[in-house]
């Protein structure tokens, strides 16, 4: 049906809107193709497409969709398997990535969706995946499932082996409201770490890492692949060039995360004390290896030796990664402006930075404006009677 009400002619398809987005379906050869056109435009807004412009998207994808005809008849884990070769042969995607996806595969989506030809999964049975999952799994997790299971299906799409992305036809899990409190060390607390370290033959490696990681910012996984050429004691400058993670050196996390960040006259410091007691102080070589075999410190140990120092000091229990939101308030507070401090923390999006808002200072002086509102008043009684009476008119009446 038409949206003036009239009958459409066969063969010329239909839109319908869903979570805020057209969709335009209609079938060639007896088969059904179902297509996403795009986000509904909002009152007010220029963004997204009118019913118009849905409509002529729908014409447009009908004259030049190729109907699939691939005689295959694959299963999910099937072409779950040809995407995995795709994502690392052709994209080249990070060895890391391309681990956690294969056990996505192998462990959850593979599974569940069994023998089931993938051409006959539809966003039903996308739901009831998700349901299946809600019980065991966290949202965030069942979400990196959706998004890899997604991928698979354009790959499909893209080959002709399915007509319909059934993930982009599902309501992904609401996300749970994140926790607006951030987990950091202030002065006293940030000392306290380092005197809890233990003096044996990683401690004064430890010391150096824990100070680096709260007055840098630097990801373990970049703090584990630092080299000493990446260290400019000249410049004052941390220059952030790769990772390593799960026995690999890759680049960074992101675009943005190869960065040059600042040198506190502290962490250069004791850059320059640690440098002169290790053993291994090639360019190449680690900043903070293992002090006797140079190899890279393991991360795992390493997390439990940072957990031990805090219980030994008497903090709360933090990540290794809450050392990088140390980081990030500290600077916050002294007033480095947040567009400067996401290139400095190597976020990609400066919604991550906009977290450490609330520590910066106030630009509009609200403290101040507030005292002047609502500050103490004399405490004085004959001032404040004072104060509250008209004084009377002086001179004869």
């Amino acid at each position: 049906m038409a949206r003036n009400g009239k009958k459409r002619a066969y063969g010329s398809g239909s839109v319908f809107e869903k979570s805020g987005a057209f969709y335009g379906k209609w079938r060639v050869n007896g088969r059904q193709v179902l297509r996403k056109l795009g986000p509904r435009r909002r009152p007010g807004s220029r963004d997204g497409l009118t019913h118009a412009q849905a409509e002529a998207r729908l014409r447009e994808l009908m004259a030049h969709t190729v109907v699939p005809t691939s005689p295959e008849r694959l299963t999910f884990d099937e072409v779950g398997q040809r995407y995995l070769r795709h994502l690392e042969e052709v994209m080249q995607r990070k060895r890391t990535t391309i681990q956690d996806y294969r056990i996505m595969l192998r462990l959850h989506l593979g599974p569940y969706f069994g023998s089931t030809r993938i051409a006959k999964l539809d966003a039903r049975d996308v739901d009831a995946y998700i349901a299946a999952k809600r019980g065991g799994l966290a949202v965030k997790t069942i979400t990196n499932h959706l998004n890899f299971a997604h991928g698979v299906f354009a790959f499909a799409l893209k080959r002709g082996l399915v007509t319909q992305n059934a993930v982009a036809m599902t309501d992904r899990p609401p996300s749970p409201p994140a926790d607006p409190d951030i987990r950091f060390l202030d002065r006293e607390e940030l000392e306290a770490l380092l005197r809890a370290s233990v003096e044996d033959v990683l401690g004064p490696t430890d010391r150096v890492l824990w100070l680096t990681a709260a007055m840098t910012g630097l990801r373990q996984g970049e703090l584990a692949a630092l080299r000493w050429r990446d260290v400019d004691w000249s410049a004052g400058l941390i220059r952030v060039r790769r990772s390593y993670s799960r026995g690999q050196y890759s680049t960074p996390k992101s675009r943005r995360s190869s960065r040059a960040v600042p040198m506190a006259d502290r962490v250069a410091g004791e850059l320059e004390r640690h440098f002169k007691r290790s053993a291994y102080t090639y360019d190449d070589e680690l900043v903070f290896c293992h002090p006797e075999s140079g190899r890279p410190y393991d991360a795992s140990k390493s997390r439990v030796r940072f957990k031990q120092a805090l219980e030994r000091a008497g903090l709360r229990p933090l990540r290794f990664h809450d050392l990088r939101h140390t980081y990030g308030t500290r600077m916050a507070a002294a007033g480095a402006p947040l567009r400067t401090l996401q290139g400095w923390m190597g976020h990609r999006d400066y919604k991550t930075t906009e977290i450490y808002a609330d520590f910066a200072p106030d630009p509009t002086q609200g403290a101040l404006w507030a005292q002047r509102a609502f500050g103490s008043e004399p405490t004085d009684v004959a001032s404040r009677a004072e104060r509250r009476e008209p004084r009377p008119l002086e001179g004869p009446m």
